[in-house]
């Protein structure tokens, strides 16, 4: 008989999905789950469709079952899919099978058929890997990891538009071409780095060079400033036109054939095949040569003397110039070891600022501590932080630690005051956690104490209770690794709606929440 095709690519629902002890004829002899689309081979053993699909994928096998049995016995005991058929009714005992869901915090109970249907693969509970990262999230959380705490997410430039990944952000943001920037001369924002270049060229704040850095002035001026910089430095640009001209008048010396030839009474320029036509026209007019040359050497002697007027001017200033730069060099020496000081100042500063938020918390948690499982949380301001919790600015609250004994379980609780999973909108969320404390390694671990949680009535007529044991197999009841473990509790602890209007349970916008750990056994 042929093993008909049946859609299931899944092995074995795990076994700790039943409520209630699972009974041999229900498991899977090779997934050692609860069967998941019952067959039955020939040899009387039954197996999960898909664990039998793979068993007996590259042809028939022998029943491991049946070996370990000691009832193995051919051809019966051969696993062959042509002699394999579906157990309905085995499949039908297993779908009626009380089921609850194992995942920490997930308080849904059913059938194993509803389970399938309704539950499995779809618990907000639920760890799953994220597609990018393959971190191991809540199946609530997914979402918000996605878009904000994923590394591997892709992001969307909001400036250029384009995409890239999470982890190269900071090296986009110095290529972007829209990125804004900041003109560090006049504080101009917002500057698209494109059009930053072309910014610097016209900003008024922008330093340049003097015009007259050809003839040797070192200045650097604000765009705008160049005409007072102009006006205000006349005598210094003209001493430096002086002395650049004065290098030029000096007379070379006699050119060498082939070379051009100043004519210092007509200042113009011959080669030196006009020579001899030019030596004729010398000696007609000598006289009126020797006339201009003594007139020049006079005008050169008056410029000799200037210079030198101003070079000594120029050394005083120069003296002046070094004897500021000595008082300068140790001005800045004062103010580094001034700024050293303020520095080791402020770094004492900042280890007083950490040891008295220390102490501030350490008195805090001493204040309100309690050391016999039983805790009141005194929660004022109520409309303000449900405010806060439904615009997201702090959707959860803890509570201060307390204790079961002086050297017990160190626990706190966690508020939701707009809900959080299912109950997110609707009810208040209120969870346990259970915190590492100094004495963790003399307790007994996991944590299996009953704890009671309850929204008291001021009237002291109604209070809301509801009572959880701990699962032992979730990680929120282990020995804590880090400062807590994961929140377990009750997601629709109550409904939002009994504390509006004139409620009991808030009164003068303040709600009590009280914890009762059960002590018995410790």
């Amino acid at each position: 008989m042929a093993l008909p095709s049946l859609d299931s690519s899944l092995q074995g629902i795990p076994k700790n999905v039943l409520a209630v002890s699972m009974e041999t004829k229900y498991q899977c002899q090779q997934c050692h789950q609860v069967l998941r689309k019952p067959v039955q081979a020939q040899c009387g053993h039954r197996f999960c469709v898909h664990c039998f699909k793979l068993l007996t994928s590259s042809g028939p096998k022998p029943c491991e079952a049946c070996r370990q049995e000691e009832i193995y016995e051919e051809p019966q005991s051969i696993l062959n899919s042509n002699e394999a058929f579906p157990d309905n009714a085995a499949g039908r005992e297993i779908a009626s099978l009380p089921a609850k869901c194992f995942n920490g915090g997930c308080s849904w109970t059913g059938c194993i058929k509803e389970y399938e249907a309704q539950h499995e693969g779809k618990c907000e509970y639920e760890h799953v890997p994220c597609e990018a990262c393959q971190v191991l999230i809540l199946r609530s959380e997914k979402e918000r990891h996605n878009e904000r705490e994923c590394e591997e997410r892709t992001l969307n430039c909001k400036y250029c538009k384009v995409s890239f990944n999470f982890k190269q952000i900071k090296a986009h943001d110095e290529i972007c071409q829209k990125f804004p920037m900041q003109c560090k001369d006049c504080g101009k924002k917002k500057i698209p780095r494109e059009k930053f270049q072309d910014h610097s060229r016209s900003c008024a704040k922008s330093k340049t060079a003097c015009p007259f850095s050809e003839v040797g002035c070192k200045a650097v001026i604000d765009n705008g400033k160049h005409s007072d910089h102009e006006q205000t430095s006349v005598m210094e640009h003209m001493r430096l036109i002086l002395a650049t001209s004065m290098v030029r008048l000096q007379r070379p010396e006699a050119p060498g054939p082939g070379e051009w030839q100043e004519d210092s009474g007509l200042g113009l320029y011959r080669a030196p095949e006009e020579g001899a036509t030019a030596s004729a026209a010398t000696v007609g007019g000598g006289t009126a040569a020797s006339g201009q040359t003594s007139g020049l050497d006079h005008k050169v002697t008056v410029l000799e003397n200037i210079v030198c007027v101003l070079n000594r001017e120029v050394e005083r200033s120069s003296l002046t110039l070094e004897a500021f730069s000595r008082q300068h060099r140790l001005d800045q020496d004062k103010i580094e070891n001034l700024s050293n000081k303020v520095r080791q100042l402020e770094r004492t500063l900042t280890m007083r600022d950490l040891q008295l938020a220390e102490t501030d918390q350490t008195l805090r948690e001493l204040q309100f501590c309690t050391f016999d499982g039983v805790f009141v949380w005194k929660i004022a301001d109520f409309s303000r932080r449900r405010q806060d919790a439904v615009a997201g600015r702090t959707p959860a609250m803890f509570s201060p630690a307390f204790y079961s004994s002086k050297y017990g379980y160190k626990m706190c609780l966690r508020l939701y005051l707009n809900g959080d999973g299912t109950g997110r909108g609707t009810h208040l969320s209120l969870f346990f956690v259970v915190m590492r404390g100094k004495c963790d390694a003399l307790l007994k671990w996991p944590f299996s104490q009953k704890v009671t949680l309850m929204l008291l009535d001021q009237n002291n007529r109604e209070h809301i209770i509801d009572a959880f044991r701990p699962d032992v197999s979730s990680t929120s009841f282990q020995r804590p690794i880090s400062e807590m473990n994961i929140a377990s509790g009750c997601p629709l602890f109550c409904p939002l709606a009994k504390l509006t209007g004139k409620s009991s349970y808030l009164r003068d916008d303040t709600i009590f929440i009280k914890a009762i750990v059960d002590l018995t056994g410790l």
